[in-house]
């Protein structure tokens, strides 16, 4: 029912696998900062064309892994649709509201939201709203090639807390009965593919099962954390998780820190001097004092924290409740493997 798969001319710059042989990353374990990214041209691409991977581990030929992609595009897919065989991709929109189309039919996905369309489901993305017809859309998609994303454990929280189930969204219904020719882009093993088809993939009147795409409202949020003293580990932040084949390890944790009170006593607000056998990377989504669409790498074993002018300010803050991040989200990316920048990122 489609003329064959051919190589994709047009993006090069999506890499899925990160080991030393691949002369497309760079292997340092540098604490790296980002003012906020650009893709040159961007205006001018669509959502493919305007993907460029940030970084990543593993290798999506061994489900083992994630990646992180930055996206910019100032034009839509048009009759042109994609979907990854090589892992679920968390879209985290920074600037511009998305309309994610998929087979499940459509998503609304404005900043501060996520969206997750799993493996090998076809999509397409515009940009709707105000933000339309001004800037490029840009943000964040992140990948991970095995597994899926699921709720984390709760263990001793109980039944609710974190991201509750019951504010997950699927996709509004929609079909197309559109005979004309279509380009189907395809992420197979960390290289892109293209076919061409006669109709719309998106005329999928009825499915079966639980493998749906999802959003979720990160103002929705439940933020728990220590009232009495020190600070809790990052985990209880999580939103959304990745388990890996270790426990007590993640392939990938999406964590989430939004606005919040901070209760604790006799002890220093910014989070102290440590290194983690787990590999950190932030993005700024709105507020806070980095720039939007900044972000951060900390790896493993090197130190990791906030920078020396806010550890400087830290020692000024009065003990007692203060609240923390008001207006802002600032969102974290945990994994029990290295993060290997790829050479765009570090150019």
């Amino acid at each position: 029912m489609h003329y064959p798969y051919e190589p994709y001319r047009g993006n090069t710059k999506v890499v899925s696998s990160f080991g030393h042989d691949n002369p497309e990353v760079v292997v340092t374990p540098q604490q790296l900062r980002w003012d906020p990214l650009n893709v040159k041209g961007g205006e001018d691409l669509d959502f493919v064309d305007g993907l460029r991977t940030l970084m990543g581990n593993g290798n999506a030929q061994q489900k083992d892994g994630a990646a992180i992609h930055f996206y910019q595009f100032g034009k839509d897919m048009d009759r042109r649709a994609m979907y990854s065989a090589d892992g679920d991709i968390l879209f985290l929109p920074v600037n511009g509201e998305l309309l994610i189309t998929t087979e499940f039919g459509k998503m609304h996905v404005p900043p501060n939201h996520i969206a997750v369309v799993q493996r090998n489901m076809k999509f397409s993305v515009k940009r709707v709203g105000d933000h339309a017809a001004g800037q490029p859309a840009d943000g964040y998609a992140v990948e991970v090639f095995k597994g899926h994303y699921e709720l984390p454990e709760l263990g001793p929280i109980g039944g609710n807390g974190l991201a509750n189930i019951e504010d997950f969204q699927t996709p509004t219904a929609a079909y197309e009965d559109e005979d004309a020719d279509w380009n189907i882009v395809a992420k197979y093993q960390g290289k892109l593919f293209q076919y061409v088809q006669g109709h719309s993939p998106f005329d999928v009147v009825a499915w079966m099962g639980n493998y749906v795409p999802f959003k979720y409202d990160l103002s929705k949020f439940n933020t728990l954390g220590s009232v009495s003293f020190d600070h809790p580990d990052p985990s209880l932040q999580c939103c959304l998780t990745v388990p890996s084949d270790t426990p007590g390890t993640s392939v990938l944790d999406f964590m989430a820190f939004g606005p919040r009170w901070s209760a604790v006593e006799n002890t220093f607000r910014p989070q102290w001097f440590h290194r983690n056998v787990m590999s950190e990377w932030v993005a700024c989504i709105q507020g806070y004092e980095y720039p939007k669409n900044g972000c951060n790498l900390h790896n493993i074993g090197s130190g990791h924290g906030p920078s020396a002018d806010v550890t400087e300010a830290g020692y000024k803050i009065p003990p007692g409740p203060m609240y923390v991040g008001e207006g802002g989200m600032m969102v974290m990316v945990e994994t029990y493997l290295a993060l290997v920048p790829t050479k765009w990122a570090i150019e």
